[in-house]
């Protein structure tokens, strides 16, 4: 469990760099190398954790092994430890995360400025419920 709340703890870390930074996004990220690549590196620790933080509670709740990334959020889903319906949209992070790994050099700094950022919430939310399956 200690490894569980320590993952917790880097994404709610990364989540506040992402937050300090994001206003000057539109401005900067087309514009300054090292606050684009600081960007896209937070984004990147933030969904791949996210990833980690899945398989870690589907390995300590004994579910079924994943076959992929976005496999996991299904898993979580289909157990009750997400919202079913927020697991399944929730499942884009891993391509996201596939993006940033392999596809970086073809980023739009709209979309990562608008709607990526704009979307921080939703792990918010989807680290809330992992809290809660534990609590529970």
């Amino acid at each position: 469990m200690e490894r569980i709340i320590q993952k917790i703890g880097r994404i709610n870390e990364y989540i506040k760099i992402i937050e300090n930074i994001k206003d000057e996004c539109e401005k900067r990220f087309d514009t300054d190398a090292v606050y684009r690549g600081a960007m896209l590196h937070y984004l990147y620790l933030l969904a791949d954790t996210s990833i980690v933080l899945a398989e870690m509670t589907i390995k300590k709740k004994n579910l079924r092994t994943p076959q992929s990334y976005s496999e996991a959020f299904d898993i979580l889903g289909d157990s009750g430890v997400l919202d079913p319906e927020f697991a399944y949209s929730f499942a884009k992070i891993a391509g996201f995360r596939n993006f940033l790994a392999h596809d970086y050099d073809i980023v739009d700094s709209s979309i990562i400025c608008s709607k990526i950022l704009d979307s921080i919430m939703d792990i918010q939310t989807y680290v809330q419920q992992i809290k809660i399956s534990f609590s529970s």
